[in-house]
């Protein structure tokens, strides 16, 4: 089934109310590995380890989420083939240890990049409390692999952040564990790439991938840790994308510019997984 851009476009995802709790915290929390030094106080917060539990704020990004909506028949996507091309979070308030939350999530473009070439599915999820306030924006870029030459294009890709021509400010090394992605997924993420190993091999991979939603969580832990002595109410944007996928059990480093950019690499071989990394804060 060929993409139809006016269907997908304007395809109807389901608004998603949820309710979450301290525990969801503190398991998004120990997803994105945060508990590894069980001295570091400064993380333990996060996971209830030092008194009540502070929600990190990208958690912002898994609460409401709708799914791997991507899947169904009906959206003309070849979902094996599906992987996370760009992502940012804006936050407007802090979340709460525990509440309800709504996600409302639409398509806002889409890029046909040719015959052989895939395209650009530009989504934004809007995420506010049961009374309606809103706490946070979501823009999230998917590449759909195996779906290019529809023909038409609504919009337009915007350019990438450039990043510092000097050397980084900070490098901050985070290792991951083998058994991240079976962690992380627990946080609504249910694509089979992740978990699956004849999925993965199917999708061109050697075995499961790490969410890419679980680096970028990454890439803020160590903007928090290292930029903000661990002070996560004062970031208020983070955004990047994703250049290459990480496998459960990499040493990542995260390149930090006080200006406000980022880059992750492999420690191994300095091969870069998520480029042009922006973050603002108070």
């Amino acid at each position: 089934m060929a993409i139809d851009p006016d269907h997908l476009t304007a395809y109807e995802i389901p608004e998603v109310r949820q309710y979450y709790s301290e525990r969801d915290c503190a398991l998004y929390a120990l997803s994105l590995g945060m508990g590894h030094d069980p001295l570091d106080r400064g993380a333990l917060r996060f996971v209830g380890g030092d008194g009540d539990v502070v929600p990190f704020p990208t958690m912002a990004l898994v609460l409401g989420h709708p799914g791997f909506w991507l899947g169904r028949p009906d959206t003309g996507v070849d979902p094996v083939r599906v992987v996370h091309g760009e992502q940012s979070i804006e936050l407007l308030r802090p979340l709460k240890a525990s509440g309800t939350v709504h996600g409302k999530t639409r398509v806002v473009g889409l890029v046909d990049k040719g015959e052989g070439r895939g395209a650009l599915l530009y989504t934004k999820k809007e995420l506010t409390t049961d009374t309606g306030e809103p706490v946070a924006i979501t823009r999230s870029t998917t590449v759909l692999r195996g779906d290019g030459g529809f023909g038409r294009s609504t919009m337009s890709p915007p350019p990438p952040v450039e990043l510092p021509s000097c050397a980084p400010d900070i490098v901050t090394r985070i290792d991951t564990r083998p058994e991240q992605a079976l962690i992380y997924r627990w946080n609504g993420d249910n694509n089979p790439l992740h978990v699956n190993p004849d999925v993965a091999k199917k999708a061109g991979y050697e075995r499961p991938i790490l969410h890419g939603l679980c680096t970028f969580g990454i890439a803020a832990l160590a903007v928090v840790k290292s930029a903000l002595g661990w002070h996560g109410e004062l970031l208020r944007s983070i955004g990047g994308r994703f250049s290459a996928p990480v496998y459960p059990g990499a040493a990542l480093e995260v390149l930090l510019w006080k200006t406000g950019s980022f880059q992750v690499r492999q420690a191994s071989d300095a091969k870069v997984v998520l480029n042009n990394g922006f973050y603002t804060c108070l």
